[in-house]
């Protein structure tokens, strides 16, 4: 193939495609988000809440000491299918098999045993999702580089991520999790969570596959890396440039407050659901699903408020509005200003308020999204390579090791209020509401102040719209003096265009 420096042209077909392999992380991430797996671990399999945040924390930890390492070696891989897809085809059938094997603890173990194996699915869950993950993210600069096209394209990205995580989770809650008369376990089944397991399973590999083999035409037109010998000291010192970007620096540092935040609300946030709200399953993902067209909305408004009022002042105004809105509920509750459990008013609020707090928060996801991809032209000027793999895993790096540490805080939050532990097979499920509403009263002003600081702390992030464009325009001058290499000054090294083809090796 001739080499051209046109980027790929993405129809709409490409772009839902894309975006569709978002369900994949969706559906994997409901298998492993933790106020799903915490519940099950706590009250279906009857583990201490102290021991299930320390393999929480440790099958993270594992997860972020391996991002980079992956991350790198897509970014350096040569392959007649490029960089990026091998990855991507690999992780189908490993994450497919790892999620059903979560669900399904072999029964007979003692205590120890069953924690040994709860770990090492959850480790190898883990990197599956990370093999497919990382190099599915990276695709989004080489694909779109224009400022604003990207941003188009990582909302399919999230709309189909959100779309894919609410239709699985209201099917696991009306379908395998619902507690009524005919399921009176409800919640508490275990053969209901090995059950689900299968679909869970199935959607995520066929989602990948659609995902890979859609955008599989592009790989001749995808920046391709060269052969490079470098010495581990070389190697180190470029991964270390990457990280100190100080852009890359301020959203790793608000991904790791936000992250914890999100870590301690996702340990508690089933037991609020269930004994604080005193949902069934069946009406908390029903409030999910009637809060849905939040995304609709979030996907469309993303690029047409970054393009009016610029990324990084929309992200933050949307992002303060929503941890806002998130909090009020709880609040109200707090001081007897919401309808008491059982009232029909009280799915009416608790939907609104999802309604509002999702749309914000979408749209905030969205925009960070592209700002993380604009640094990787950022990076390009400054290091003469182009490792956008590698940066998407570091920008991951802190924010993985986030959600242990805070479900390691919510974990003694609810030792602390000495929530009662152990495998639950009664069907009389009740709890005290003091030790819920001292739940509540450690949880919410704890995660509202790790989200506040973190928005703070993207007052910091440098890159716009003139600096992305600067970017563009120093890539498009060295690849034009890529093409004349004797005109070029010594000790210069010219960095490809990132909408340039390659042949394939």
């Amino acid at each position: 193939m001739t080499e051209t420096s046109d980027a790929p042209r993405l129809g709409l077909v490409t772009k839902v495609s894309y975006g569709f392999g978002s369900v994949a992380q969706a559906t994997a991430g409901v298998a492993l988000a933790q106020g799903t797996i915490t519940y099950f671990l706590i009250r279906v399999v009857g583990m201490r809440p102290a021991l299930v945040g320390l393999i929480i924390l440790l099958s993270l930890a594992a997860d972020a000491i391996f991002d980079p390492l992956l991350g790198r070696l897509s970014d350096t891989l040569r392959t007649p299918w490029g960089r990026r897809h091998p990855f991507m085809y690999a992780s189908a059938l490993p994450i497919a098999i790892g999620i059903i094997f979560l669900w399904r603890p072999p029964h007979g173990l003692p205590p120890a045993g069953i924690a040994a194996y709860i770990l090492i699915v959850l480790v190898l869950l883990r990197l599956s999702v990370s093999l497919y993950q990382i190099p599915s993210d990276a695709l989004t600069p080489e694909l779109a580089p224009d400022y604003h096209d990207r941003t188009s394209l990582i909302s399919f990205r999230y709309f189909f991520g959100y779309f894919g995580g609410t239709a699985v989770s209201v099917i696991l809650g009306t379908v395998f999790l619902r507690r009524d008369a005919s399921h009176p376990l409800g919640q508490n089944d275990p053969a209901a969570y090995a059950n689900a397991s299968v679909l869970v399973a199935i959607i995520t590999f066929v989602a990948i596959l659609i995902s890979a083999g859609a955008t599989h035409r592009y790989i001749g037109r995808l920046w391709r890396a060269p052969t490079r010998q470098l010495t581990l000291m070389q190697a180190l010192k470029e991964i270390a440039t990457i990280f100190g970007n100080p852009s890359l620096m301020v959203v790793m540092g608000a991904g790791l407050l936000s992250g914890i935040a999100t870590g301690v609300s996702g340990f508690v946030g089933s037991f609020v659901s269930y004994y604080f709200w005193g949902l069934t399953p069946q009406v908390a993902s029903l409030i999910g699903l009637f809060a849905a067209p939040s995304f609709f909305i979030g996907v469309f408004l993303a690029p047409m408020v970054s393009r009016a009022f610029d990324k990084k002042r929309t992200m933050i105004a949307v992002f303060a509005l929503a941890i806002v809105a998130g909090v009020i509920p709880p609040a109200l509750r707090l001081i007897g200003l919401m309808p008491p459990n059982g009232s029909p008013w009280l799915p009416v609020v608790l939907v609104i308020d999802s309604f509002v707090s999702g749309t914000l928060a979408i749209t905030g996801f969205i925009i960070v999204g592209s700002m993380i991809a604009d640094v990787t032209e950022d990076n390009a000027v400054k290091t003469g390579v182009r490792s956008e793999g590698l940066l998407f895993a570091a920008s991951n790096l802190l924010p993985k090791f986030a959600p242990g540490i805070g479900g390691m805080i919510g974990a003694m939050i609810i030792e602390v209020v000495k929530f009662p532990v152990g495998a639950q097979t009664s069907v009389i499920d009740h709890v005290d509401p003091a030790i819920m509403r001292n739940m509540v009263m450690l949880w919410l002003p704890t995660t509202m102040a790790l989200n506040l600081t973190a928005v703070a702390l993207l007052l910091l992030y440098r890159l716009d719209r003139s600096s992305h464009e600067a970017n563009l325009e120093a890539l498009s001058r060295a690849a034009s003096l890529m093409a004349a290499p004797s005109s070029l000054p010594t000790g210069v090294t010219p960095v490809p265009d990132p909408g340039a083809a390659s042949p394939l090796v």
